[in-house]
Order: C-alpha cells, then sequence, then structure tokens
C-alpha cells in the first residue's frame, strides 16, 4: 500500500502534530508500506524557515524511510488569523499540485487541526479516484471561536458548512478522541466511518530519567521545586493562569522554592513575558522552544507538569497529547483541562485535576503535591504504568490497520 498524506507540520518542527505524524508514518513504513509525505519548509511557530531548508518549489528527502516532498508555501507566524488563512491556503494549492507527482497511490491522509490541508486531501482524492481520510486533530473552526479569535460571522459559517462537507466525502475519518466521535455522530454524520485513534508517547524516547544536572544548573534550579508547561504558548491556553499562580507563590511564606518553567513559542509568548515583567515575577522562567532531541533533557527537570487549557465548552472534547509524554517520562500532571482528558487523568491515576483559569486552585495544589511525597510517587507510578496503554506504536498500527480495511471493501 502507498500511503499520501498531506500535513503542513513534520520534523524538524517539534508541535504535536509533527510528532504524531512523524511517528505513525515511521511505524507505517516499518510494517512494510510506502509512505509519502507532502509538507513545507519547517518554520513553526516562528515563521523562520529552519537551518538547512529553504522555502522552495520542490525538496525531496528521505527520513526514516518516509519519502519527504516539501513545497513552497506563504510563511508566517503563529499569530494573525488573516494571515495563517493565507499561509493555510497556500500550502492547500502547493500540496494538491505536487500530488501530481506522486505515482500509484492508494489512500491519502489530510489532517488537520485547520482542514484546509483536508480540502487538498480530498481534491487528491477525486482526482486519483482514491479513497480519502481525514484525520481529525481539532473541531475547526468551532476552535476558533472558542478562543475568540472570530465571532460567529457569515465566514464561520461558510466553514462550518466547508467542514461538513469535508466529513461527508471522507472515505474515513481518524478522530483522536472518543468525544470528536460523538460530536460528528451528533452532527448527521455516519459514527461507522470514524476511527479513534487517540494520541500517545513514544516511549522509546520519552522514558524516565534522572534531572539533567548540567541544565539544572545552568537554569539556576538547584534545589527548587520545579513546575513546567512545556508546549505552544498560544490563545487557548490561557497561560495568565500559570502567571496569577507564580504570584500568588511569590507572596506564600511557603511557595519560595517553587519555580514555574515555559518552554516554547507561540502568538501570545511575547506578551507573556511582557506581564511576567510586570508583575515581578522571579520564580517564572522562559525557555525558547528546543529541538525535539532536546525536549526530554527539559522533562527531566520537572517535578510536576502543568497541562492548560481555556475554560470552554469546546476543549472538554480534546485531549492535550503532551499528557502521554507526561506518563512516558513518570512526571505527575496538574491538570488545568475539563472534559475526556480529565477523566483519563484520574483514571490512570496520573495526576490531580483542578478548575480551568484558577490560579488560586493551580497554587494550591502545587504547594501540596510538593509537600507531600508519598502522593507524588505514587502519581510518578501510576503514570509510568499508565504510558503502555498509549504506546505510539500500537496506536499508529491501528490506524493502518483501519487504513487496509478501507482498502479492503
Amino acid at each position: 500500500m502507498h500511503i499520501l498524506f498531506l500535513t503542513d507540520n513534520f520534523p524538524p518542527e517539534v508541535n504535536a502534530p509533527a510528532s504524531r505524524t512523524h511517528e505513525h508514518c515511521r511505524q507505517w513504513v516499518a510494517a512494510g508500506e510506502k509512505v509519502t509525505v507532502i509538507t513545507c519548509a519547517p518554520n513553526f511557530p516562528k515563521g523562520r524557515v529552519f537551518d538547512g531548508y529553504r522555502n522552495r518549489l520542490w525538496q525531496r528527502e528521505v527520513i526514516d524511510g518516509i519519502e519527504v516532498i516539501r513545497v513552497w508555501s506563504y510563511i508566517t507566524a503563529n499569530e494573525g488569523f488573516a494571515r495563517r488563512v493565507l499561509d493555510y491556503m497556500s500550502f492547500m494549492l502547493s500540496a494538491f499540485v505536487a500530488s501530481w507527482f506522486v505515482r500509484r497511490v492508494d489512500v491519502v491522509v489530510g489532517t488537520s487541526p485547520q482542514f484546509f490541508t483536508a480540502v487538498a486531501g480530498w481534491a487528491v482524492g477525486a482526482v486519483k479516484r482514491i479513497p480519502f481520510v481525514f484525520e481529525l486533530r481539532d473541531l475547526w473552526p468551532e476552535s476558533i471561536k472558542a478562543v475568540g479569535a472570530m465571532q460567529d460571522s457569515a465566514t464561520i459559517r461558510w466553514l462550518e458548512r466547508l467542514e461538513l462537507f469535508l466529513y461527508r466525502r471522507a472515505s474515513l475519518i481518524v478522530s483522536v478522541t472518543h468525544a470528536f466521535r460523538e460530536t460528528l455522530a451528533r452532527r448527521g454524520i455516519d459514527p461507522n466511518k470514524v476511527e479513534v485513534v487517540t494520541n500517545g508517547v513514544d516511549i522509546s524516547r520519552f522514558s524516565p530519567r534522572p534531572k539533567d544536572a548540567e541544565l539544572e544548573k545552568s537554569l539556576g534550579l538547584q534545589g527548587c521545586f520545579v513546575a513546567g508547561y512545556i508546549g505552544t504558548h498560544g490563545m487557548a491556553h490561557a497561560l495568565e493562569t500559570l502567571l496569577d499562580a507564580a504570584a500568588l507563590l511569590r507572596d506564600h511564606p511557603q511557595g519560595s522554592n517553587v519555580r514555574i518553567l515555559l518552554l516554547g513559542d507561540g502568538a501570545r509568548k511575547d506578551e507573556l513575558k511582557a506581564a511576567a515583567q510586570r508583575m515581578g515575577l522571579p520564580n517564572v522562567l522562559f525557555i525558547d522552544s528546543v529541538s525535539k532531541d532536546e525536549v526530554a533533557r527539559y522533562w527531566s527537570l520537572l517535578d510536576v507538569s502543568i497541562i492548560h487549557l481555556r475554560r470552554t465548552e469546546l476543549f472538554t472534547t480534546v485531549i492535550p497529547s503532551k499528557l502521554f509524554e507526561c506518563m512516558g517520562m513518570g512526571i505527575p500532571v496538574l491538570h488545568g483541562v475539563q472534559g475526556e482528558s480529565a477523566a483519563i487523568v484520574e483514571r490512570e491515576g496520573a495526576g490531580i485535576v483542578f478548575e480551568p483559569e484558577n490560579a488560586q486552585a493551580l497554587s494550591r495544589e502545587l504547594l501540596h503535591i510538593r509537600d507531600d511525597n508519598a502522593l507524588r510517587d505514587g502519581l510518578r507510578q501510576r503514570a509510568l504504568a499508565a504510558a503502555s496503554h498509549y504506546d505510539r506504536q500500537t496506536l499508529a498500527l491501528k490506524m493502518l490497520q483501519a487504513l487496509r480495511r478501507l482498502l479492503a471493501h
């Protein structure tokens, strides 16, 4: 089977879509399938092309047995709705044209969060007369409204009609959560064509390790209790809650040794850094994105991981992928997300759930988990035990079996 995968994020980018796609495709190649990925020059999230690459019409390379074709796109930072849409649409067109030169394809997969890539996937499927698979990572454009990037309008309603069109035309929808599957069923999409393949963790890469002593010293974290947020600093994440919690800890008589580390980039990072400086928060440390090979070193510094999203109904349906990386590393989680992901944390006993956007609850739980060694050790052991349930290799093979069944019919 020759799988054509369209995605505008791929390594050396390190965000969740890039990691999931790479790890799945790598496992499919190992299982004997041919995989071609069409993507763009790596630039996320700053909108600057990575060293060693150029934003050209056509570049080809092989990564872990995956044939990777990089096409030109309009590149912009992960901020500003209109420019990002132009970015998405330019890749949609370039990916569609590039697909003409990929021969003997059996199935095409287009992935979200934004679904212009899925539009290209549908068009490729129609032209080549092959099944189109929609990998659904986010309920877009609903998430645009949830973070306040756009209000309900004629444009949003047009995007929603396009969204439903893609769901109906897809031969198979691969959803990353059960809640997405239920939402689609309520909107009239046949649930029998929706396969749930959650996010997971590459346990060969993310596994327990001692704190990186050199890194700990260089960052001035020796003797500190370190809580960390690792990921995108975007509108959806409401990271001002972490700053408010840091202010409470700064003023707490027993909070002097707690540090909050934020690693990553995104549309709101500069704003957050300015706010932290304005608030006078010596207990907050911002670190720019690092390579995928370096991320685990920073995970090792954490005594507890903070996962957080805005308090909105939509985000009860999502499962942040970093939850599984925490499990793999054996790092307890303070989970500020409601819904399906909170149920996983509670079911697996991998952390403590707190109310999103509640800085008092976050600061209280940080002190609680710091001071209770038995609790922390128990969460760590249960997180490690749970990681095997979300092994990326197993999940990749589950999606591959769904693709094979699709072609067998």
